[in-house]
Parts: structure tokens; C-alpha cells; sequence
């Protein structure tokens, strides 16, 4: 990504696009007027996920009719990650807005994420305050932000809103992959990046129909461990396998102890669940306390300076420690 030079423009737009034909033309003239009001030189990407509906034909005629646009056509539906993932490699702007192609996000609202980005912020996340939708998707999403929003440690409303913002060098040091979309926030906060969030205009659906079911909770679910452990513990796993190990080992262990006393005092536990149930908690709970011990060992042994900590900037030779020093991770 050429960011900076003379040609790039200052804002790009992506648009991960799924057979939303009917929406295009409008978006594309809303997206138009709203960067007019922000910037004065501007792309706006499309990122045609493997759509069937038309939407790559009428893509096409968008970029042939304005310069502005640049489409990429992937050969499948990969998904909302990977298509991010393309277009993040594509686009050239210093500031980078993420929006939805079914016009719920306002292209009204792009001068606000400019501005903000201008003011300081590495990246904004939108937050859809009032939605427009039905109870099988807000409640979920509720539930969902609130468990990544308690285990994170990341104060956002809205983790899975996808009208976000940008700064260039924010995005060149995030990975895009599976799910992971949902927790780019969480990423770029672990990155040392400044975070914000800016209240957003949703509007109802006005054509077709949501493309995410009442799955993406669970998978979201599925993922927020691995995330946490990409993130939180990415230096300290024993930390994160040592909590449910150490309780599972405790719960066996009282089992345990309890059958031993009352065998002491005559009474049978050869055949008592109790005591299948207490042997096997404590196999789980040592397993698990092994698994990151194991973890530890491998990061201890692993890890560098660039995976430790991330270096912002320096000024002044005698501030840039010695190459010659000595770093233990």
C-alpha cells in the first residue's frame, strides 16, 4: 500500500459488496456526495464477494462511468473478513472508511469519521444507538458486546458494526481472517492505537434481506478465545489456561478429599459417580495447567522485541536504545 504519495488520494471507501444489486446506484451517489463534503480527492473500492445476483455487472458499469471507483472481484463468497481483507490491501488513502453495502450505514456521516480521524484517532468504530432492526438481531448483538466489551477490556457499544474509520497505518497491521472482523477494535487497541467511538445514523433495510443470520453470535462466541489469546495473553497463556485449569483442579480435588475422608470412616466410594466425576475433573484440570505451561515455555522461547512491544516513534539518536542490549522477552 502506497500511502503518501503524491498520487494516492487522501480517503478511500470500502465496500465489501454481496448480491445487494439493488442498493448500488444510490449508495454509490450518497457515498459520492458525502466524500465531496469531507476530502477533495477520494476512491471509492467495491469488493464484490462472489455475488450472483447481477451486482458485479453493475459494479463493472459504476467503474467504467466513474474514475472514482475501483471494483475487485474475488471468485467466491469468502466472506466479510476476507473481502475486508483485499480491499485493505488495495486501497491507497491516508484515511480508510469501512461501510456496509446495504445502505443502512449513512454516507452522510463520512465528513464526521474524517474529521475525527483528522483530530487524532486511529481508528473510530461506529455505533448503530438506535437500529433499525428486528429483536433476533439487536438482542444478540447486545449480548455479544457485552461479553467482548466485559473480557476485553475495550469500551465500545458496537464491536460488529461495520461503518468504521481508518488512519492508513492502523490498518497495515491488522489481519483480517475467519470472523475476526467483529474484533478489529480489540486488535488495534492491543496495537497501542487510539480508539474511539462516534455515534452513527442507521437506517432500515430498504432492499433484500440481512445477510447474517442468528449463527454469527455463536461464532463470534467462538471466536472472542482466540482473540483474547491473540491479544490479553498473548505474552502470559499460563494466565489465561491457569484460571479454569486451577478451578477444575480445585473442584476435583475437594471430590476427592471428601471420598477419602468418608472412606476413612467405613463407608464404601469404589462405586460412587463422586468418584469418577472428582478423577476426572483433576486428569482435566492438571491437562489444561500443563497445556499452558507448555505455552509458556513456547512463548518464552519465541517471542522478540517487535512481538513484546510496538515502537510509535523516536527523536533523537541518543533516545534509540543500543543495538547491542540485551532484550529478554
Amino acid at each position: 500500500m502506497q500511502v503518501g504519495a503524491s498520487s494516492s488520494p487522501e480517503l478511500s471507501i470500502l465496500v465489501p459488496v454481496y448480491n445487494e444489486v439493488d442498493s448500488l446506484a444510490q449508495l454509490h451517489r450518497e457515498i459520492t456526495e458525502g466524500c465531496r463534503g469531507a476530502v477533495t480527492d477520494y476512491e471509492i473500492v467495491f469488493v464484490d464477494d462472489g455475488s450472483s445476483d447481477g451486482s458485479a455487472q453493475a459494479l463493472d458499469a459504476l467503474a467504467d462511468a466513474d474514475a472514482h471507483v475501483f471494483v475487485v472481484h474475488l471468485r467466491r463468497n469468502f466472506g466479510k473478513s476476507p473481502a475486508l481483507a483485499a480491499g485493505f490491501e488495495r486501497v491507497r488513502g491516508a484515511i480508510v472508511i469501512t461501510m456496509d453495502a446495504d445502505l443502512q450505514d449513512d454516507p452522510a456521516m463520512i465528513p464526521e469519521f474524517v474529521r475525527r480521524i483528522r483530530a487524532g484517532a486511529d481508528m473510530v468504530s461506529g455505533w448503530k444507538q438506535k437500529r433499525h432492526d428486528p429483536l433476533d438481531k439487536t438482542l444478540p448483538s447486545r449480548v455479544f458486546n457485552g461479553v467482548v466489551r466485559k473480557l476485553s477490556g475495550v469500551q465500545l457499544h458496537d464491536f460488529n458494526c461495520g461503518f468504521k474509520a481508518y488512519r492508513a497505518e492502523c490498518i497495515q497491521e491488522l489481519r483480517v481472517y475467519g470472523g475476526f472482523h467483529r474484533f478489529l477494535p480489540v486488535f488495534a487497541q492491543d496495537r497501542g492505537f487510539r480508539v474511539e467511538e462516534l455515534v452513527v445514523h442507521h437506517r432500515a433495510r430498504q432492499h433484500g434481506h440481512s445477510k447474517f443470520g442468528n449463527k454469527r453470535l455463536l461464532e463470534g462466541m467462538l471466536d472472542l478465545p482466540t482473540v483474547l489469546l491473540l491479544t490479553r495473553y498473548r505474552t502470559r497463556p499460563l494466565h489465561f489456561f491457569g484460571i479454569p485449569g486451577a478451578m477444575i483442579l480445585f473442584v476435583g480435588l475437594t471430590l476427592l478429599s471428601y471420598l477419602t475422608v468418608i472412606w476413612f470412616m467405613g463407608q464404601s466410594v469404589g462405586t460412587r459417580p463422586l468418584l469418577t466425576l472428582g478423577v476426572l475433573l483433576t486428569i482435566t484440570g492438571v491437562q489444561i495447567l500443563c497445556v499452558g505451561l507448555v505455552a509458556e515455555v513456547v512463548v518464552r522461547t519465541s517471542l522478540n522485541r517487535a512481538e513484546v512491544y510496538v515502537v510509535r516513534g523516536v527523536r533523537g539518536r541518543s533516545h534509540e536504545p543500543s543495538t547491542h542490549a540485551r532484550h529478554d522477552a
